[in-house]
C-alpha cells in the first residue's frame, strides 16, 4: 500500500455507494476516483466493489476491508487532531512535485529558507515533467505550469511565464536576424520535443493583440529546456525558451533576444493542492513560502521584457 489516500477514496465510494457522489465529496473527477479504486484492487489482488450501471456495492472482501479501513482512518484522524492541538507549525513529511526546469532554477535554491523557517519539516521532492495523480500518489502540493487539468484542485497563482525567442550573437552574425516569425522558415530552429506524441511544441507569438502559433523544427530537437539553452548558446540555432531559464544568458550577452515585438504573455504558474476543509500547516507553509518567493513581476520578467 503506497499511501492512505487510496483508502480514503475507497471508503468514500463505499459510504456514498457512488463514484459520482464520492467525486463531489472529495473534489475530484469521477475518472480519478475510478482509477484510484481500480489501482487499489490491483494492488490487493481482490475485487472490492461490485459495479453496475445503477449502483456500486461492496463485495464480501470489500465489506471486511471497508471496516478495517474505517478504523485505520479514524485512528489517523485522531492522531492528526492530537498533533494539531500540540502545534500549529509546519511539521512532518511534505511530498512535493515540480517541473524540472522551474524546480531546479527557481524553487530548489530557495528551499533552505523554508527549512530554516520550519525545522520540523521534511521535504520529499520529485522533479519531473510527468502528469501526476495527486490523490492516489499522496502528493501534498505541486507546482504546475498552465491550467490544471482538474479544475477542482485548489490553485494559487504565483506568476506568469513568457517564452522568449533568442539566439547567440555568433549565430545571428552568420545567419542574420529574422524580422518576423515567417522568417524563421529560413533559419535553424531548435524545437522542444513532446515525447509522448512525437510532436514539437508550438511557438506562440502575439502582434497587435492577436495571438498565433508556428510549428518549427530543425537539425536538433530535444525534450529538455536546459539543453535547448546550451544548444542556443553554442550557436546551433534559434530557440524559444522560458524567460526564467534564458534570463542569465541574456543578461550576460551569451544570448540575444529577437522578435521582441511578438512576445505574448505565457502560461500561469500555480501551486496546487487537494481541496480540504482544514489546510494542513505544512502545506500552508509551503504555499505561503512560494507566494513570498514569487512576486507577480519576478526579476526574470524585468530582464526579458522589451
Amino acid at each position: 500500500m503506497e499511501n492512505l489516500n487510496s483508502l480514503r477514496v475507497f471508503v468514500c465510494v463505499a459510504e456514498a455507494r457512488s463514484f459520482t457522489e464520492a467525486a463531489k465529496r472529495l473534489g475530484l473527477t469521477g475518472s480519478a476516483i475510478s482509477k484510484a479504486v481500480t489501482r487499489l484492487e490491483k494492488e490487493l489482488g481482490v475485487r472490492l466493489l461490485q459495479r453496475t450501471t445503477r449502483s456500486v456495492g461492496l463485495t464480501d472482501d470489500g465489506k471486511s476491508f471497508f471496516e478495517h479501513c474505517q478504523q485505520i482512518l479514524m485512528d489517523v484522524e485522531h492522531a492528526e487532531n492530537m498533533l494539531s492541538k500540540s502545534t500549529s507549525t509546519a511539521y512532518g513529511r511534505l511530498r512535493l512535485h515540480m517541473p524540472v526546469g522551474f524546480g531546479r532554477r527557481v524553487i530548489m535554491p530557495a528551499l533552505p529558507v523554508l527549512l530554516d523557517r520550519h525545522p520540523n519539516l521534511i521535504l520529499n521532492v520529485e522533479l519531473s515533467d510527468r502528469n501526476v495523480d495527486m490523490a492516489y500518489e499522496g502528493i501534498d502540493a505541486a507546482v504546475y505550469i498552465g491550467e490544471p487539468a482538474d479544475a477542482r484542485l485548489i490553485a494559487r497563482k504565483l506568476c506568469n511565464l513568457r517564452f522568449v525567442t533568442c539566439a547567440s550573437p555568433e549565430y545571428l552574425a552568420r545567419n542574420g536576424e529574422p524580422g518576423t516569425p515567417d522568417d524563421l522558415d529560413h533559419h535553424h530552429c531548435l524545437a522542444y520535443v513532446l515525447l509522448h506524441s512525437g510532436r514539437y511544441r508550438e511557438w506562440q507569438f502575439q502582434k497587435d493583440g492577436k495571438v498565433f502559433s508556428k510549428t518549427v523544427s530543425g537539425r536538433l530537437n530535444v525534450n529538455n529546456a536546459e539543453t535547448l539553452l546550451e544548444a542556443a548558446m553554442a550557436g546551433l540555432g534559434i530557440a524559444m525558451i522560458s524567460n526564467f531559464i534564458a534570463a542569465d544568458a541574456i543578461r550576460s550577452g551569451k544570448l540575444r533576444r529577437i522578435l521582441t515585438d511578438y512576445t505574448p504573455i505565457g502560461p500561469q504558474v500555480s501551486v496546487i493542492y487537494l481541496p480540504n476543509r482544514n489546510l494542513s500547516p505544512k502545506v500552508r507553509a509551503f504555499v505561503d513560502f512560494l507566494q513570498g518567493l514569487l512576486p507577480s513581476n519576478p526579476d526574470w520578467d524585468k530582464i526579458t521584457l522589451p
